[in-house]
């Protein structure tokens, strides 16, 4: 007979890896980043002149409101300037 005592598999010893890992970058041109900086500076920033307001439908408004989703009065008149 073997040992009295079953031991569970034994982790196995972990092979020393003298592999060495590098990340290369490639050249990039620079003309080509600054051209690419300024580009998303400009859509990033972009906001509309004119924002039009979309009015939901009267049924969608009713049923937000039974469920409690809309707190806003839409008849307010502080509000009414932003619904035009």
């Amino acid at each position: 007979m073997g040992n009295k005592f079953v031991r569970g598999d034994k982790p196995e010893k972990q092979e020393k890896n003298d592999t060495i890992l590098l990340k290369i970058v490639p050249p990039v041109d620079q003309t080509y980043v600054k051209w690419l900086a300024k580009d998303l500076a400009r859509v990033h920033s972009f906001t509309p002149k004119r924002v039009r307001s979309v009015q939901p439908p009267d049924d969608y408004v009713e049923y937000m409101k039974l469920n409690g989703w809309l707190d806003v009065d839409l008849d307010d008149p502080d509000l009414a300037h932003l619904f035009k």
